[in-house]
């Protein structure tokens, strides 16, 4: 694994010709393989990224550790001939958000296992988030108390790195506004960071890291998250507009070593995208949008199914998400309001797509096989491919394999980020 295509963002800025790179942000083995099969078709860099909250020592949300994640990874790489060398792993908001129920200590002690576990498990970019307090703190920790708690974490990654071996960590540090996943409600406007707040960040890591004789990996902080004035809700989106960000895009004038690293920029396009890039918003992140695409296309076939086997059902994958949903509503409830008929849009068709905490439950998973299976091998009449798959008509010129519609339907939101990141022009299919 080399980190070049990271450490390389901030050159290729300085020298006036940007680039990016896209951050997968998804532990779904479709939108993996999605990922994984771009660079090994392509020969680009493959950087995937977990969250805390989703894969730690513990398990996380998922069940996996980071040692399960990062085989997971690798064994679709080979199913897919993708390069080991192209795969980047990255830990996102690493610190003690989990645990933040707990006394402070508690919370560092478990972050601090489970930064060990990230490293050990070879995950090189590591995002260092101290920013949320834990029982009994404020809800957001200042400046110093955070970078302080960032600094002891990024001394047990050095360790962990050093005995694992291997290229040492990148850093990205800072968090930001918008919250993980998307907003909850209609957004009208998003104020992007201030210059002050994003040149605050940077000064006081730099000093605290120094006095904690981490010069070391000070020169291996790559990215500052901030925010670009990018967002989505649950039903709308808000554009990046370069003229809001100026200010703060030019604070990288006097930083020739950092690039920004930019969150929540899903549903975005391909115009927008390449802006964020040529500003220095050098690592465009991006989850939801790449399982919406793929709840969009398992639906389509849900419905070319129903329409094709009388004997398959009405949308036998769409009832048994809504069931496995009303089951167990504690990963949307509380992100959702209003009557029971927007209650149930919002189930399947939010772009913060909560419904993709529910693609690992058995139900679930017996629902999409029972599809792949009816589909499996079948010829679609091309009325049916026009009617829910947007004119595939290419899928009409044989037997249908399923997984595949759905690997090439992710690819076609990655293919947009890459279009971006490549600071070249492509079509906006971010509304076909």
């Amino acid at each position: 694994m080399s980190l070049q295509a990271l450490t390389e963002l901030a050159v290729a800025r300085v020298a006036g010709q940007p680039l990016g790179i896209t951050s997968v942000c998804s532990a779904h083995p479709l939108v993996l393989r999605a990922a994984l099969r771009a660079g090994a078709e392509t020969g680009a860099p493959v950087l995937i990224e977990a969250t805390c909250n989703q894969v730690n020592h513990q398990g996380g949300y998922t069940g996996m550790t980071p040692q399960d994640f990062a085989d997971l990874v690798f064994g679709l790489a080979a199913q897919e001939g993708c390069p080991k060398e192209l795969i980047i792993l990255g830990g996102d908001h690493l610190g003690p958000n989990p645990w933040r129920d707990r006394p402070a200590e508690d919370a560092m002690a478990e972050a601090e296992k489970m930064v060990a576990a990230y490293v050990a498990a070879g995950f090189r970019k590591i995002h260092l988030d101290c920013s949320m307090g834990a029982a009994g703190e404020p809800e957001a920790l200042d400046d110093e108390t955070t970078a302080r708690r960032a600094a002891r974490l990024a001394k047990l990654a050095e360790a962990a790195a050093t005995d694992a071996g291997g290229d040492m960590p990148v850093y990205v540090i800072g968090t930001e506004v918008p919250p993980p996943g998307g907003a909850d409600h209609v957004l009208d406007t998003i104020t992007p960071t201030s210059p002050e707040a994003a040149r605050r960040t940077i000064d006081i890591h730099r000093k605290v890291f120094a006095e904690a004789g981490l010069t070391d990996a000070l020169s291996r902080v790559i990215a500052l998250v901030v925010q670009p004035g990018v967002e989505f809700g649950n039903q709308n989106v808000i554009f990046y507009r370069p003229e809001l960000a100026r200010d703060l895009a030019a604070t990288l004038a006097g930083e020739p070593a950092l690039i920004f690293e930019a969150h929540s920029t899903d549903y975005q396009g391909t115009g927008p995208l390449s802006d964020l890039v040529a500003d220095g918003f050098a690592i465009l992140k991006v989850g939801p949008e790449l399982t919406f695409v793929l709840r969009e296309a398992l639906y389509a076939l849900d419905l070319i199914a129903s329409d094709l086997d009388p004997a398959y059902g009405d949308r036998p994958l769409m009832a048994a998400m809504e069931a496995e949903m009303q089951d167990h509503p504690a990963n949307w409830q509380r992100h959702y309001a209003g009557d029971p008929a927007k209650l149930r849009m919002l189930r399947h068709y939010s772009l913060s797509d909560r419904i993709r905490y529910y693609w690992p439950s058995e139900r679930a998973e017996k629902a999409v096989k029972r599809l792949f299976d009816t589909l499996k091998g079948r010829t679609i009449p091309l009325p049916l491919l026009w009617q829910h798959l947007n004119g595939r008509t290419d899928l009409a010129d044989g037997p249908l394999n399923p997984e595949e519609v759905v690997v090439a339907h992710v690819r076609r939101s990655l293919d947009t980020y890459h279009a971006a990141c490549r600071a070249g022009s492509a079509p906006d299919y971010s509304g076909a």
